[in-house]
């Protein structure tokens, strides 16, 4: 989920106005680029369509494995050691949406929106710098806080703390290679990636649950194993590139015209300086992205996560470990992460399409594509909701066993209609975003976010398990609402021209 700063867009429309006016090479060069602009334009919306396909069967296997991981972990584990994985798989996933789901947004935003003007050339070195940054700041923090992690929150498990470790910084390639897999719209090799990823961590389940190993340590090394995995499409990815480069004109692949404008001195100074002025103001403006995007995805995993870290908190001496109410309460929150990772896929693919429409100023197929995404997850969420109320808690305890607590078929069908607007939110962040309104975006999440936690923490119901079930739904409605609102203000107002140079068009409001 990523966007760029409204006076980066036009800045970058203001470049492609000035790169126009210089004289084409002698081989046609410029005549070429700008047809395959035509060219790219006509196809987005078909290979949106195949590409948004391939992905969703990849990433539907994926949630598939996922659930089954958690769900053998579930049977194969007591309730204290599920209970802990839990609380591991909750703390590495909140931190690597926070610190590199940004970056796979920016990187996705930001050449899908080039590409779609014509600027194919794009560096990699400052989303780099800033998940690099991140990284080091993540292994600084835990090896320094390493006795709170082992002893307070993993019940002095040592080999739970290392895989928290090892995972997460093991992640950051990974999902560098999902926003640059995305924003290339190579969606067949990023549903790869996730799938390798998901797999991979099934099979330590499996291993555990037909006797091959035993206990949490087995169990909870698939999460640092899986990043490692998943990194195995990389090769293909770049045998791809390779290809293109042999086959085409340098300035018509995405690594070929890095090449290219790596060397702006060659096609004359106004080129050179246009490459000046652009890397400026993606160090300035992909930072800024940045920081509202890791807004959001803190936000995000707040909804998701902060119901079973707020209930491990609350009890007793760890007595949530203990009884197995921290990984109770996990389970029920499985709900929502199954669809999530479902309409990942849709996500995934819709941003760098909607940044497309939105850098062509294509408002009507803009909406449509809006309309359809929110249609489905209303469809889905609705059969989701029926289902759990009619048959949710039989089906829940077999899936994922009989840890001592009932599951309630009404509190089960809010959480559904819960995901439901959650999903619905995500869409239409992803709107927001194309069309540069990262900051708004973030503080709907973030208001959300801190509704969810204040029913979650007060005892405003009796019952931990209904107060999570019931807040998790108010806070996913807030938020779908927010976000209504603002995609239906529209896009940003679109920045002045810098001095000296001609206006650059703004994004088309509603």
């Amino acid at each position: 989920m990523a966007g760029t700063d409204p006076q980066s867009t036009a800045s970058q429309s203001t470049a492609s106005q000035s790169t126009a006016t210089i004289t084409p090479p002698p081989d046609g060069g410029g005549s070429a680029q700008a047809s395959a602009g035509a060219e790219d334009g006509a196809g987005a919306s078909s290979s949106y369509a195949a590409g948004a396909r391939i992905l969703t069967i990849g990433i539907a296997s994926t949630g598939i494995f996922t659930f089954l991981y958690l769900a053998l972990a579930s049977h194969a584990l007591d309730a204290a050691s599920y209970s802990r994985i839990s609380l591991c798989w909750s703390i590495m996933f909140v931190i690597l949406s926070v610190i590199y789901r940004p970056i796979e947004q920016l990187l996705s935003r930001t050449i899908a929106d080039r590409r779609a003007r014509g600027l194919h050339g794009h560096s990699l070195r400052v989303p780099a710098i800033i998940q690099g940054s991140f990284a080091l700041v993540f292994l600084i923090a835990a090896l320094a806080m390493r006795n709170t992690i082992e002893q307070g929150i993993f019940d002095g498990s040592s080999a739970l703390y290392w895989i928290l470790v090892v995972g997460v910084m093991a992640y950051a390639a990974s999902y560098f290679a999902r926003g640059w897999l995305a924003g290339h719209e190579r969606f067949a090799l990023y549903g790869a990636l996730v799938f390798l990823e998901s797999t991979s961590r099934f099979l330590f389940a499996l291993a555990v649950a037909v006797g091959i190993g035993s206990g949490q340590g087995v169990v909870g090394l698939g999460m640092a194993v899986a990043p490692f995995a998943s990194l195995a499409v990389i090769p293909f990815a770049f045998t791809h590139v390779r290809r293109r480069i042999g086959s085409t004109h340098p300035s018509d692949s995405p690594a070929g015209a890095a090449v290219v404008s790596m060397d702006a001195a060659a096609e004359g100074p106004a080129h050179g300086q246009l490459e000046e002025i652009d890397t400026d103001l993606s160090m300035r403006h992909g930072a800024g992205f940045a920081v509202s995007v890791v807004g959001i995805m803190f936000a995000e995993q707040t909804l998701m996560n902060a119901g079973v870290l707020i209930v491990a908190a609350h009890s007793k001496a760890g007595a949530g470990l203990t009884t197995g109410l921290t990984g109770f309460v996990f389970n029920v929150l499985l709900i929502v992460r199954a669809p999530l990772q479902l309409f990942q896929a849709i996500q995934t693919s819709i941003l760098p399409h909607l940044a497309g429409l939105e850098a062509r100023e294509s408002a009507d197929e803009f909406h449509r594509a809006i309309r359809l995404t929110v249609l489905a997850i209303a469809g889905f969420a609705g059969a989701v909701s029926l289902g759990l109320l009619v048959i949710g808690p039989p089906v829940m305890t077999a899936l994922l066993g009989d840890k001592g607590f009932h599951y309630a078929r009404f509190g089960l069908a809010v959480v559904g209609l819960g995901m439901g607007f959650h999903l619905i939110a995500g869409t239409l962040n992803q709107a927001a975003l194309a069309r540069g309104r990262a900051p708004v975006a973030a503080l709907a999440w973030l208001v959300a976010a801190a509704v969810f936690v204040v029913f979650v923490a007060e005892p405003t119901i009796s019952n931990e398990v209904t107060r999570v079930e019931v807040g998790y739904f108010l806070a996913a409605l807030v938020l779908s609402g927010m976000l209504w609102a603002v995609y239906r203000r529209g896009a940003a107002p679109g920045p002045r021209a810098a001095p000296g140079r001609g206006a650059a068009p703004g994004p088309v409001a509603d």
